[in-house]
């Protein structure tokens, strides 16, 4: 890999792309793109990354190392792979362009790593700020349903994702916007797919999800 890295004999983009530190930032970015491939064609939650945070109150010392500097640099609120992309994508500009600019011109390897470490410290430092500042008006977005779950029970969703479980799944619901994506639960394996027309009848706070039955199903208990 490293042989690669330093091939003077590729077109400049690609070097700069395939270079340290820049190709840390290429990985995930990639890894990024195909989670939202998979996630748009709803073979998998949008937020199945998610890390569980604390309320603002919790005691600091129950907090594990990941969600204390996910608090610590704001990065809360939104579905972690958004933060991911974001940190990726701010954080490969940085590192390309410190590449292209900075590293290509220092033939000397054994310079060009400890230098080119740092550039990955820096550009990852100040992806995150930007990442912070970024999702700061996207919150708003990925609200938690809490204060608005009595209102969405008994409204009709169109599941999204290829199937339902008592552990996975997500429906689309019209709010005459944008639309929700809520993540909604069954424990009837593979009773639902995705188009199929569902109700949630009950709000699990602690999980933030839906317990849902079928539109007729819900029909028939009212007529009952």
């Amino acid at each position: 890999m490293f042989a690669m890295l330093f091939l003077q004999g590729m077109d400049p983009f690609y070097q700069n792309v395939s270079s340290f530190p820049t190709v840390f930032f290429s990985f995930f970015l990639l890894i990024s793109v195909f989670y939202w491939l998979v996630a748009v064609l709803g073979l998998v939650d949008i937020d199945a990354l998610d890390v569980d945070l604390p309320e603002p109150d919790a005691d600091i010392g129950n907090i594990n190392v990941l969600a204390g500097v996910m608090m610590k640099y704001g990065l809360n609120g939104v579905p972690t792979i958004i933060i991911i992309t974001s940190i990726s994508l701010f954080g490969w500009l940085i590192s390309y362009y410190s590449v292209h600019f900075l590293l290509r011109s220092i033939d000397a390897i054994w310079l060009r790593f400890p230098l080119g470490l740092m550039v990955l410290l820096g550009s990852l430092y100040i992806a995150t700020l930007l990442t912070a500042q970024l999702i700061k008006p996207l919150r708003k977005l990925f609200a938690s349903e809490v204060n608005s779950s009595k209102t969405i029970l008994g409204q009709v969703l169109i599941v999204r994702t290829s199937s339902v479980d008592d552990s996975y799944g997500e429906a689309t619901m019209n709010d005459g916007g944008a639309g929700l994506i809520l993540k909604i639960r069954c424990p009837i394996e593979n009773k639902f797919k995705q188009g199929d027309r569902v109700v949630p009848y009950e709000y699990l706070k602690d999980k933030n999800v839906y317990r849902v039955i079928s539109e007729d199903e819900f029909l028939g208990n009212i007529q009952h």
